[in-house]
């Protein structure tokens, strides 16, 4: 009898085991099918943006008050219906692959840029969309969010764009003060001057599609760029 419920115990271990060894396989197949999709979007991503003149050179004040050598306008994005779609394909791609789906129980946009997206993504995926107010309402209910929270709602917050992180870091602190939860945030383009780590101080993960060192070698690669204008971009990155 003892030797009995050994094989079987020992046999339903085997089949644990091989059940998690496939679904590890598995995630790594999905893992790996997701970069290949991403890497594709990102070469055509970057022949886009600056056909579409998004990428412009020159000296800009960002939102955040930094000077820089170069600034990315994904606002006229969404004029271009099929660029625009390949992108929240990707935002959604991102969050299947590296966040997961069950994890996700509203997506939360950063206005103005990253709501065009959020709402997109939140709709196509079939989950609650919120987003906070650039000034709270005076009048009403005088709500800083709009959108229904439930308390302990997993929010993801979607943006374009990161660079100091000032922007999202906003959004997900008053998420947080009206009782939603947030620890991951995904953006398409991160400029790598510091808003990773910001985050990471405020226990967020930040996920991204791409990067501007990844963005900046395709670009010189394929010949979109030239030399100064790859390094005037790179001096921008935060070592």
């Amino acid at each position: 009898m003892q030797a009995l419920i050994f094989n079987l115990s020992h046999s339903a271990l085997g089949m644990i085991n091989n059940d998690a060894s496939n679904l590890i396989w598995f995630e790594e197949e999905l893992i790996l099918k997701w970069e290949e999709e991403r890497m594709m979007l990102v070469r055509d991503l970057g022949r886009i943006l600056v056909k579409m003149s998004a990428i412009q050179f020159g000296t800009f004040t960002l939102s955040s008050g930094k000077l820089s050598p170069y600034y990315i306008d994904l606002r006229i994005v969404p004029s271009f219906p099929d660029v625009f779609g390949k992108i929240v394909a990707a935002y959604i791609g991102a969050i299947k692959n590296l966040i997961g789906l069950d994890k996700v129980g509203a997506v939360g946009g950063v206005p103005t840029s990253g709501l065009t997206y959020a709402t997109a993504v939140a709709y196509s995926m079939k989950k609650p969309l919120i987003y906070v107010r650039e000034e709270k309402k005076t009048y009403g209910t005088a709500k800083k969010i709009e959108g229904v929270l439930q308390p302990g709602c997993n929010v993801v917050v979607l943006d374009d764009l990161i660079t100091t992180g000032i922007s999202l870091i906003k959004t997900i602190d008053v998420i947080r003060s009206e009782g939603g939860e947030v620890d991951q945030a995904v953006v398409l383009i991160d400029r790598m001057e510091g808003g990773r780590e910001m985050l990471a101080e405020k226990g967020v993960r930040l996920n991204t599609i791409t990067d501007m060192l990844e963005l900046t070698d395709l670009l010189y690669d394929m010949e979109i760029i030239d030399s100064q204008q790859n390094r005037y971009i790179k001096s921008q990155i935060k070592k």
